[in-house]
């Protein structure tokens, strides 16, 4: 297995753990809603509904933000290579390696660490089409591209 489909499995297991999360809190606050029935105590009740409402609506939006995610990384063809970084790429610098594709954070290869992040993070866009060579400065640290997959 490449070095790019053994990081493109952990983004996509890290979408997939992520969104098997949120549709476990989204059938918890259904039953929770279910269960809700109407006591003496009325205000309460109306209360505890409305909090379970908005948590709902809450973590729609994440279901959303992660059906996006998913998106993008079908969009990800790892057999495709290029001399300019873009999605899909293995970017390596002179201090950190970037895998261009979504935000999962800190991943590991034998003995390499990549960060998977997506292509409208900062950072992304200061590589997005830069070459072998090319510098780049974020945050005050000037670093150079010294390969890309």
């Amino acid at each position: 297995m490449s070095i790019k489909q053994n990081l493109y499995n952990q983004c996509h297991d890290f979408a997939e753990n992520r969104l098997q999360t949120i549709q476990s809190t989204i059938q918890d606050i259904q039953k929770s809603l279910l269960s809700e029935t109407k006591s003496s105590a009325g205000d309460k009740h109306e209360t505890g509904r409305a909090m379970l409402q908005l948590e709902r609506e809450k973590v729609g939006n994440q279901l959303a933000e992660i059906q996006k995610v998913k998106e993008t990384l079908s969009k990800i063809d790892i057999d495709t290579s290029s001399e300019i970084a873009s999605i899909g790429s293995l970017v390596y610098t002179s201090k950190l390696n970037y895998f261009i594709s979504i935000s999962a954070g800190e991943l590991k290869y034998k003995d390499d660490i990549f960060y998977a992040i997506s292509p409208s993070t900062p950072i992304a866009k200061l590589l997005l089409s830069k070459n072998v060579g090319d510098e780049v400065t974020f945050r005050n640290l000037t670093f150079a591209i010294t390969k890309i997959v």
